[in-house]
């Protein structure tokens, strides 16, 4: 029996499969513009792998978990990136994922989620916020890290991404270096996701999960940030995917 765990965010659809007990692969494709066009996909592909309803059990999570129609059942996010953080962590942790829409903060202990705390009231402080101010610089997100590595010296104030979007236009308008721009837009989403850290009720054995997991400057900020190191890994963005699966393997049906 193979178990599928499917995690369709804003930006990037995660897709683990598990044969019994052993993960047995992953992959991950652009969510692109229509997430129920992405979940039809990801349902191809598996059957081209042989990977059908008879001998599957699947569970949908992410932004886009509604549009997995053949989902046999849909889990929120807080609940698989819990779940998948402790699989592969092996012990308890403080879960930070830095999503497309939201960031969340979640507590586990002994494979089980305990608090959490999210921040969903505006792009700032998510992938969504570092996207869009790479498009301002004219780069994609791994080179802003890259420049932002480079520089130093330079805040954005503004809380809101519309204003913080103007703020760092008007410091390419007056001539400051891209790097050190760089630097502050990193270093405002690396603030306010410690912040969001900061008003948890803990804060032990951090773990790095979603699409900038594998960052190493956004971990080494966020490490300094917190004065705690933040660890990550390999499969770190499919935590939540693999959550799934972990709790697809658990359904009685």
């Amino acid at each position: 029996m193979f178990y599928i765990g499917i995690d369709i965010g804003s930006t990037a659809a995660k897709v683990v499969v598990f044969k019994e007990d052993k993960l047995e692969m992953n992959f991950v494709m652009p969510t692109g513009w229509n997430s129920v066009e992405t979940a039809n996909t990801i349902k191809e592909k598996l059957n081209l792998l042989g990977i059908n309803e008879k001998n599957s059990k699947v569970v949908a999570t992410g932004y886009g978990r509604v549009s997995v129609s053949y989902a046999d059942k849909i889990i929120t996010e807080i609940t698989c990136h819990g779940k998948g953080a402790a699989y592969l962590l092996k012990s308890d942790c403080t879960v930070i994922d830095i999503g497309g829409q939201d960031t969340k903060v979640i507590t586990v202990k002994n494979g089980s989620i305990t608090n959490f705390i999210m921040n969903d009231k505006c792009a700032a402080g998510t992938g969504r916020f570092l996207e869009i101010m790479a498009n301002t610089l004219g780069v994609d997100i791994d080179s802003l890290c890259d420049l932002a590595s480079q520089g130093s010296g330079i805040t954005i104030s503004s809380m809101c991404t519309v204003f913080a979007e103007s703020e760092v236009i008007s410091l390419i308008g007056r001539g400051e270096n891209k790097q050190d721009i760089a630097y502050a837009i990193v270093d405002s989403i690396v603030s306010k996701v410690s912040s969001l850290c900061g008003k948890h009720s803990e804060g032990f054995n951090y773990f790095l999960t979603g699409g900038l997991s594998g960052n190493t400057y956004v971990l080494n900020s966020l490490s300094k940030k917190l004065g705690k190191e933040v660890s990550m890994n390999d499969l770190g963005r499919y935590a939540g995917a693999i959550g799934a699966g972990i709790m697809a393997n658990n359904l009685l049906l």
